[in-house]
Order: structure tokens, then sequence, then C-alpha cells
């Protein structure tokens, strides 16, 4: 699993653990995102945003396509 990128999930942030958890079951079930621990909001997959094919530029956390840049 790729990790965010540091700007979209900061390394001690304190519910990286849960996100990370609810990312990776999400992810591995297929499914498009996951409820956010901590807001309850919608966060979708980094799985899912690479299938969309592009980056959204919305600053997403799971962005696959952010890192090199």
């Amino acid at each position: 699993m790729q990790t965010p990128h540091p700007s979209r999930l900061a390394p001690d942030h304190p519910r990286r653990a849960e996100i990370l958890a609810a990312h990776a079951a999400a992810d591995a079930t297929g499914e498009a995102g996951y409820l956010d621990p901590g807001t309850g909001l919608f966060v979708l997959t980094a799985g899912f945003l690479a299938r969309r094919g592009t980056c959204c530029t919305r600053g997403c956390r799971h962005c696959p396509y952010v890192g090199g840049a």
C-alpha cells in the first residue's frame, strides 16, 4: 500500500493509524472510499483514484499522483 504524501496526511497525525487501517480495509475490498474516523467525511482510496487515470487537483488524501512533484 502506498502511504499518503506528508502534505496530505502528516506522519504525526493523531489518527494516522486509524486512517491507514480504514483505507487499507476499503482498498482491499474494492470500495471507492471510507469514512474518515475523525470527521466522518468520505475519503476516496488510492486504488479508486488510480483507476480514474488522472489527478483532479483537489488535494485528495490518498492521491497516487502526488509525491514526485
